[in-house]
């Protein structure tokens, strides 16, 4: 009966006009966030709350700033050959040894989005630079878009940067530390799960080859390396781990930076190495790359704010309260994937924290961590789907259904995997 409530009918305009929007009539995720903010309010009788709006649309003014920023630094990274020299010495380095191989790859495909915090940073990065590769190394082009969504997802679910995880816990006042070793638990297992079961099969095949016998992916590898790997092309990480970690590990003497300009010093050093570059092209094309994220979590903070003020956000935590715990899990790893769709970040916001709240009494960093990687899955999730969509288009694949697919169980494992480490909270 509680979606009789007013409050029920304000949460069924908002999601109506949200898909009818953004299904029937293809205006873009943040744009139709915005307008079903706009409708809510009307509908609940607020009018047009200009001021709520604007206060919205700057609610997570700081995790954009942090996209952007590790967007450039990434871009720099790029720019000055590390990237690909890199993934070419890896390569050749493990080509006869596909376990390593494939461990290498997907940390390789994990580090933009532990970075940044996104899993579309990982995919348009270190996925469009490993595909080719892949793709010389036999993978089918599905598998090979699925992995790199999966690992993209489980990239920005890793530590250090896990903007879900701190969404959820600036919805209870909790500070995002001590969330480093929870979710390596829940990404590590999972990622070498996703890597064995997708890339290792035509890895293995392909070292059964032996070096030499592949000479399209020789040519591709030399291409890669035209920049050597050496200590001073890694200046760029070198600077950003003093960065962040000396305020960690020395907060009484270290400056407190902070992420945005941490990001943008380590960028800056990338000027000193490295092959020729333009800093100005390598800032715009990460601007570009940014914005259809930074405009999602501006739809997203308006909608979340329309939704506190027309008491739709209370109603969902109340709702979650009162669901017995067998179906609160149920409803933990089947919703939050799916209003994902909308956006990961929003599903952390809308329903992570309500989940967390019904959850007190566990060891709220874990489960905090947990509802982050099942969040992290509506980067699947049509017709966003930044992950999987980003991927298939990186790597070719026309029928995004079809990588969906293949991602489907390790989808499953995932969601099963959070609510494990839910129930087993208060072991850790």
């Amino acid at each position: 009966m509680e979606w009789f409530w007013p409050e029920g009918y304000y949460t069924i305009v908002m999601v109506g006009v949200f898909a009818l929007a953004s299904f029937a009539f293809k205006q873009p995720i943040a744009v139709a966030l915005a307008i079903a903010a706009i409708a809510g309010a009307l509908g609940s009788g607020n009018g047009v709350p200009v001021d709520h709006l604007i206060e919205g649309s700057f609610g997570y003014l700081d995790t954009i700033l942090i996209i952007f920023s590790a967007m450039i630094f990434m871009k720099t990274v790029q720019h000055i050959g590390l990237m690909e020299s890199a993934a070419a010495w890896m390569i050749r380095r493990f080509r006869t040894l596909p376990f390593r191989l494939t461990m290498g790859i997907t940390v390789l495909l994990m580090l933009p989005g532990m970075i940044t915090g996104s899993s579309s940073a990982a995919v348009l990065t270190s996925g469009a630079i490993v595909t080719p590769t892949l793709l010389k190394l036999g993978v089918s082009p599905v598998k090979a878009a699925a992995a790199i969504a999966m690992a993209a997802i489980y990239g920005m679910t890793a530590p250090p940067i896990n903007i879900p995880a701190m969404i959820i816990g600036g919805g209870i006042d909790m500070p995002y530390v001590g969330f480093g070793i929870p979710l390596l638990i829940c990404t590590v297992p999972l990622a070498i799960f996703t890597g064995m079961l997708l890339m290792f099969p035509s890895l293995k095949k392909s070292a059964n080859q032996g070096a030499g016998e592949n000479e399209a992916l020789d040519e591709e590898l030399s291409r890669m390396s035209r920049v050597a790997l050496t200590p001073r092309l890694m200046l760029p990480f070198f600077v950003l781990i003093i960065l962040l970690g000396g305020e960690r590990i020395f907060p009484q003497y270290a400056p407190s930076l902070g992420m945005p300009l941490a990001f943008l010093l380590a960028a800056a050093s990338g000027m000193l190495v490295g092959r020729k570059w333009n800093p100005f092209e390598a800032a715009t094309e990460a601007v570009q790359a940014a914005l259809p994220v930074a405009g999602i979590l501006v739809g997203v903070g308006m909608f979340i704010q329309i939704m506190t003020l027309t008491g739709v956000r209370g109603f969902f935590v109340v709702s979650a309260l009162a669901l017995p715990e067998w179906l609160l899990y149920i409803g933990i790893a089947t919703s939050m994937p799916i209003f994902g769709a909308v956006s990961s970040f929003g599903s952390a916001t809308v329903l992570g924290v309500p989940f967390l709240l019904a959850l007190l009494g566990r060891d709220e960093i874990v489960v905090g961590s947990a509802l982050s990687l099942i969040a992290g899955l509506g980067d699947l999730m049509p017709p966003t789907a930044l992950a999987g969509l980003f991927a298939a288009q990186v790597v070719g694949v026309k029928n995004y259904f079809s990588v969906l697919k293949v991602c489907m169980l390790p989808a499953l494992v995932t969601a099963v995997w959070g609510i494990m480490i839910i129930l087993a909270a208060d072991l850790f």
